[in-house]
């Protein structure tokens, strides 16, 4: 799961016989987080500084592993970067060797020196003048599909469905917003019994936060007046979330740098027309053009969304049915467990077994 720190400790207390590999899903330090705080201050000069240098010990101990899988493209890339130092520059490197934890540096140094490893960047590390790291394959993970793919495509209501936990990073707000700003747009999705357009949100609460969270929305639908038109559904059991699943038009999927986004796939398999945030996984390797054609829309603006929403919504029916039949067959093709299976194997993590 990234928790790279680990790598070194297994390392050296099987002196290199046991060996070590990783699928990270999300990296315990990425770029962005560098790329997210300015150095508008002392204070955030010093966080800035300390990313970095985690960042630095981090790539360190990953270069540890004998062989690297990540979920996406985002991933792989954060990765690589990481790995490659390419952020730091002559004068951080050394830097990092100034700190109290030079004695670490030296230690794993010496150790991933006597590791066998492919090349995919070097970076300078005390003691030698570069390590090789391997190469991040991507293996995306699977998605149970068995009961979605039998859900039929045509006779949709014309309902909005978000799926996902109700955290910070999932930002409900921006549904809400796009929403109103579609319903504001086109005031006949509120009035038309035939063409009366619904969202709901469908997500896990873990603790009390969440469940705060969720009143917070509520909240906000009502200060936008579109909370008649709104429906939460909080720890909704494995069959309720199906029932959404098949009676929905649109998957909706607002958050920035989503990692992967299993819940699109889910959408695609479902027969549900993919909206999602122009970013990340859902955009690089989800969402993507298939056959010639397109398998969903992207966006990033509440604005956006809300146009996309109502182009999604005045397809007519034959190009509907074909973009839900494209998105499926995608989704069936690439993200299956047959294929998690092929990508376990094409890692070559078995030549490691001893």
């Amino acid at each position: 799961m990234g928790y790279a720190f680990t790598f070194p400790a297994v390392t050296w207390l099987t002196r290199g016989a046991v060996p070590t590999g990783a699928y990270v899903h999300y990296p315990t330090i990425s770029t962005d987080m560098l790329a997210r705080v300015p150095a508008e201050s002392w204070k955030m000069w010093a966080k800035r500084a300390y990313y970095r240098l985690m960042m630095y010990y981090y790539a360190l101990s990953l270069s540890h592993a004998r062989f690297l899988m990540v979920n996406s493209s985002w991933t792989r890339n954060h990765i690589a970067s990481i790995l490659s130092h390419e952020h730091f520059g002559p004068m951080m490197c050394w830097a990092c060797r100034l700190t109290p934890l030079l004695a670490v540096e030296l230690a794993l140094s010496s150790r991933a020196l006597q590791t066998t490893m492919l090349v995919v960047g070097s970076y300078p590390t005390a003691g030698s003048q570069g390590v090789q790291t391997v190469e991040p394959e991507i293996v995306y993970p699977p998605c149970d599909m068995r009961e979605m793919v039998k859900f039929r495509l045509d006779n949709r209501e014309p309902t909005i469905l978000s799926v996902a936990q109700f955290r910070p990073e999932k930002d409900h707000a921006a549904q809400l917003r796009a929403f109103a700003q579609l319903l504001m747009d086109h005031p006949e999705y509120k009035c038309s019994p035939k063409s009366k357009v619904h969202l709901v949100l469908l997500g896990g609460a873990r603790n009390a936060g969440d469940l705060a969270r969720v009143g917070e929305l509520r909240s906000l639908a009502s200060e936008l007046d579109i909370l008649n038109h709104v429906t939460f559904v909080v720890n909704a059991s494995y069959p309720e979330v199906l029932k959404w699943l098949s009676r929905g038009s649109i998957g909706l999927s607002t958050m920035v740098d989503e990692h992967f986004g299993i819940n699109i796939v889910e959408f695609m398999a479902a027969g549900l027309i993919p909206l999602v945030h122009a970013s990340g996984g859902p955009l690089h390797d989800i969402v993507v053009p298939y056959q010639s054609g397109p398998t969903g829309f992207h966006a990033k603006a509440p604005g956006e969304f809300a146009t996309a929403m109502h182009e999604i919504l005045t397809l007519d029916p034959v190009q509907t049915t074909a973009l839900r039949e494209r998105a499926r067959r995608w989704a069936t093709e690439r993200f299956s467990e047959e294929e998690f299976v092929k990508g376990w194997e094409k890692s070559g993590w078995r030549s490691h077994i001893p």
